[in-house]
């Protein structure tokens, strides 16, 4: 269960409502057959329609340029716990030790996830257009749905797969911050070489 705990917080720091929503609707129609005790109460009808409304809002939230930079730096405090109290929730009743360690393993996870995030949103949001903004909920809730309901039939390659896309995509963003420096900084330097020139 370790495995499937900590592939909901990767899902988590991404998104907890989209995680709680589709986690609740694949158990409710049957794609998740069961589920630990203390973590069924994602099935209940309004605890699914909570997190898709708030699914929602986050999904056209980030769809504005500025407002989703935002909405991701607040919800960088959100997510680790949120995903360190369902990690919890999945391991209840089990060693003590392991349950604790769940925790700590999730919230870690999560929070390195919500940053990666966080980046790449910051890099999107330099371009004014919201297509980008659009693609990237796509693939995200994509990401998260994937993770949610697969993680209970094979938890471990669902965990690894989760961490390895999180892990390529926080180089890609590297890389992207990285060109738009450079980008900053030869437009800082023209006008300086223009004026010698001159």
């Amino acid at each position: 269960m370790l495995s499937t705990a900590l592939g909901l917080a990767v899902a988590m720091g991404v998104s907890p409502y989209a995680t709680v929503a589709l986690l609740g609707l694949a158990y409710r129609i049957g794609w998740i057959e069961q589920l630990p005790a203390l973590v069924v109460g994602v099935g209940e009808t309004w605890v699914i329609v909570l997190a898709a409304v708030l699914t929602f809002i986050e999904f056209f939230a980030t769809l504005v340029p500025g407002v989703a930079s935002a909405w991701e730096a607040v919800h960088a405090i959100i997510r680790p716990p949120a995903a360190a109290a369902l990690a919890v929730l999945v391991m209840w009743g089990g060693d003590p030790a392991l349950v604790l360690t769940a925790g700590l393993l999730a919230g870690t996870l999560a929070f390195g996830t919500t940053l990666t995030k966080l980046g790449a949103r910051l890099a999107i949001d330099t371009s004014p257009e919201p297509v980008s903004n659009g693609v990237a909920n796509f693939g995200e809730l994509t990401f998260v749905a994937l993770i949610a309901i697969f993680v209970w039939q094979h938890p471990v390659i669902a965990l690894v797969l989760a961490l390895a896309i999180v892990a390529t995509l926080a180089l890609l963003v590297r890389a992207v911050w990285g060109l738009i420096w450079k980008s900053v900084g030869r437009a800082r330097r023209r006008p300086g070489v223009a004026g010698i020139r001159s």
